[in-house]
């Protein structure tokens, strides 16, 4: 209790006259509000402001101790302030307008009474809200000049793709409903519609090079990454729509076999440690060889090296004029070679070295000279990538032996295929679809002369595929050591990492968005939480952690936010919001990112009977007035 005032004016003499209150606060729901514990007038007889403020500790000391039960071991040197702060504790205290806390209230609650509600998931957001705060991106948008309240929105977007990828409409669902991520980001929840998402994320979309060279800098200075090494890769995202006023939108080459759908082609460029050091969008139809030139160009200003860095690309990017164009600019590559494996020889002076795969499982590395070819190569044989393609072969013999079995079985049917030319058409639709094997057959046909029909087919298999789990990287490195040149290629698996995420965890296609601009503000915002879920997962990598964000997610999801509703013997609704505690996981995780387990101290709230009695009366009254 403390002591507060009032002013109060007298309009026939029209004078403004102070009187003064004791006054507790309770929080309802979010917001602070004062119960009235004891009007106490003018206080004419304490001149000094002084000693009215002396007054309100006495009594709020005085009331503490006789609750409580304690003694009470001082009085005020002043009798006259003695006297009336006993005089208004009695008061106080008859009253029973007391605000108990600590033993005796919670002694006095009765357990069938305690309600547990409004439940909401804490965990990942506040896990997502932390590692923001790392990268400083409030910090950049503050910069800019945005608005504290569209700051906040901003926030609540990134976290909430991070932890539930969805569109618009769904997510507003979600933040409303299910996350309590709008009281870790102070974003007023009633205020979340899924056209202010999207708005955001138009926003967020103007900041694209801002915010990438941000996080670039700010990532390499967290974790002291220098950029070395550098990986690009391409993939592309199918929408579902037509898209017919699209200008990036087309058909082109589905790496998911979507045919049906029109693409566009994300690329992006990370570094050693996954973290994307610059991206670019492209038409849908965009050859993988032609993107390269647009990016070069971008890496100096988004990457932090004293020394160039080191490309490391794949084979669909590494043509012959791309190699010349890293040449002219000095910058060194490593690819896999274009040239295939028929013109070759691998270097008997040279000695093969053993490495192991992640499975333990061996790959052997041989120096290789390939004519007319001024770059280095070195010849990769793994065992385990030749025992996969091994399967795959017999997999798809099989089959296509299969297709071939049923056609012949057509030939001595009833009503079976029998003309040449359908006959014809089945095998060029067969061989299309496995084109990897037939080339390994020779096919014979028996024609009947006189009707045009086949009366028979006959195959065998004239060769066996060669250089199963063999292939060729090209570099322009210098160093003779494969084991290295191997292990620098072997970062290729960071950018496969990111698009995995991406297009899995993240939700990243397919894309429902009907206009350029809202595609590309949706991509650039999964970036964005990338960005949040690799910093979270590089850390944990650090320390053998190695779950894909979708566990890491769930494992959070365990840790919620609470209300739990309770009265007491004075009828006061006593409504705690409460973080639940962490469990050993979420406890390692947060131990090891050394970040806070909890987002805020417990909400408490202390709503007195009176005051709950005369809304809903208020409220029966507005219905019947209804």
């Amino acid at each position: 209790m403390y002591l507060k005032t009032i002013a109060k004016t007298n309009k026939k003499y029209n004078t403004r006259v102070i009187h003064y209150r004791m006054v507790e606060s309770y929080r309802q729901l979010d917001k602070v509000k004062h119960q009235t514990m004891l009007y106490l007038g003018s206080l004419a007889s304490l001149p000094r402001v002084e000693d009215k403020i002396t007054l309100g500790k006495r009594i709020d000391e005085i009331v503490t101790d006789r609750v409580m039960g304690t003694p009470n071991l001082f009085i005020c040197e002043n009798p006259h302030i003695e006297q009336l702060a006993q005089q208004f504790a009695e008061e106080i205290i008859e009253k029973n307008n007391i605000d108990v806390s600590g033993k005796k209230r919670y002694a006095l609650i009765e357990p069938e009474g305690i309600k547990n509600k409004d439940v909401k998931g804490i965990g990942g957001e506040w896990l997502c809200y932390q590692t923001l705060d790392r990268l400083k991106i409030i910090e950049l948008l503050t910069r800019k000049g945005w608005q504290e309240e569209e700051i906040q929105l901003a926030i609540t977007h990134i976290i909430s793709r991070c932890i539930y990828p969805a569109s618009e409409h769904a997510t507003s669902k979600w933040i409303i409903q299910n996350s309590g991520v709008c009281e870790i980001t102070s974003y007023p929840v009633d205020k979340i519609t899924k056209d202010k998402l999207y708005k955001i994320s138009l926003k967020l979309y103007e900041l694209k090079d801002e915010l990438e060279t941000h996080l670039s800098h700010r990532t390499n200075e967290l974790f002291d990454i220098q950029d070395k090494i550098i990986i690009y890769d391409l993939t592309n995202l199918y929408f579902e729509g037509k898209m017919n006023t699209s200008k990036l939108a087309a058909r082109g080459h589905s790496k998911e076999k979507r045919s049906d759908a029109k693409l566009i082609v994300l690329a992006v460029v990370v570094n050693e440690a996954g973290f994307i050091k610059y991206s670019n969008i492209f038409e849908g139809n965009m050859n993988d060889g032609k993107s390269l030139i647009h990016i070069i160009d971008r890496l100096k200003e988004k990457t932090q090296s004293n020394t160039p860095p080191i490309i490391v690309m794949d084979a669909g990017i590494s043509t012959e004029g791309n190699l010349k164009m890293l040449r002219d600019k000095k910058l060194d590559y490593l690819c896999v070679s274009r040239s295939g494996m028929s013109n070759y020889q691998v270097d008997t002076t040279g000695q093969s070295i053993e490495i192991k795969d992640r499975m333990g499982q061996s790959i052997y590395l041989q120096t290789a000279i390939v004519p007319n070819k001024i770059d280095r190569f070195i010849h990769v044989h793994s065992l385990a990538k030749q025992a996969k393609e091994e399967s795959m072969h017999a997999s798809f013999k099989k089959r296509f032996e299969t297709g071939l079995e049923n056609i012949k079985a057509s030939l001595i049917k009833k009503g079976g295929v029998k003309k040449e030319g359908k006959v014809n058409e089945r095998l060029g639709r067969l061989k299309q679809k496995y084109t990897s094997i037939h080339k390994h057959y020779t096919i014979t046909l028996t024609k009947d002369q006189n009707k045009d029909q086949i009366l028979d087919i006959q195959w065998q298999i004239v060769a066996k595929p060669a250089h199963l789990g063999q292939y060729l990287l090209r570099t322009t490195l210098n160093e003779k050591d494969e084991k290295t040149q191997w292990f620098i290629y072997n970062t290729i698996r960071e950018v496969e990492s990111t698009f995995r995420t991406l297009k899995t965890d993240l939700d990243l296609r397919p894309i429902y968005h009907k206009t350029d601009s809202a595609a590309m503000a949706h991509l650039h915002l999964g970036l964005l939480a990338y960005t949040v879920v690799n910093t979270v997962r590089y850390q944990l990598k650090q320390n053998n952690f190695n779950h894909d964000w979708t566990e890491i997610r769930r494992v959070m999801n365990t840790q919620n936010l609470v209300t739990t509703v309770m009265q007491n013997h004075a009828n006061e609704n006593i409504s705690v919001r409460k973080c639940s505690e962490p469990n050993d996981q979420v406890k390692y995780i947060y131990d090891t990112l050394q970040l806070q387990s909890k987002p805020f101290a417990p909400k408490k709230s202390v709503v007195p009977h009176s005051i709950i009695f005369k809304k809903q009366s208020s409220n029966i009254q507005s219905f019947r007035s209804g």
